[in-house]
């Protein structure tokens, strides 16, 4: 195949990727799962620090243990312990059999949102795609 044809089936692809992912953000905060609101028992909570090796920066990882039904989940979506100590009874959403600490969390981990965020991922290997050909094709044509 021809490196221009080529180029204009990625850029077009690209074009119609980011449409989609467009539509599939709209349709993630417009979505309305099914969870419940519960409230759960802190276990435990803990910050796990992870430092980049090449750049010395660091990272912080939130997890926080709780109990619901005699269950033990680890809690998703939590950006901060600081709300989280021992023992205290917490606001929780159950979906699809996982506890989030907001709703945000829920929203995220919906099917349309998984969707999006591989959508979103392919934007971007698309775009490098398309910039790495359309470079070959002018350094051919400068030459």
């Amino acid at each position: 195949m021809d490196i221009k044809k080529r180029v204009i089936i990625l850029w077009s692809a690209f074009i119609v990727c980011i449409i989609t992912t467009i539509v599939l953000w709209f349709a993630m905060n417009n979505s309305k799962p099914q969870y419940e609101e519960v409230q759960a028992t802190v276990l435990n909570s803990k910050v796990n620090q992870v430092v980049n090796k090449k750049t010395g920066s660091k990272t912080n990882f939130c997890k926080v243990e709780v109990e619901y039904n005699g269950q033990n989940y680890e809690l998703g979506n939590v950006h901060s312990i600081s709300t989280y100590p021992k023992g205290k009874k917490v606001k929780a959403y159950l979906y699809n059999e996982k506890l989030y600490a907001n709703t945000e969390g829920v929203k995220t981990s919906t099917p349309v949102a998984i969707v999006y965020f591989i959508f979103l991922f392919g934007n971007f290997i698309l775009l490098y795609i398309a910039l790495v050909q359309t470079t070959k094709i002018n350094k051919k044509e400068n030459k």
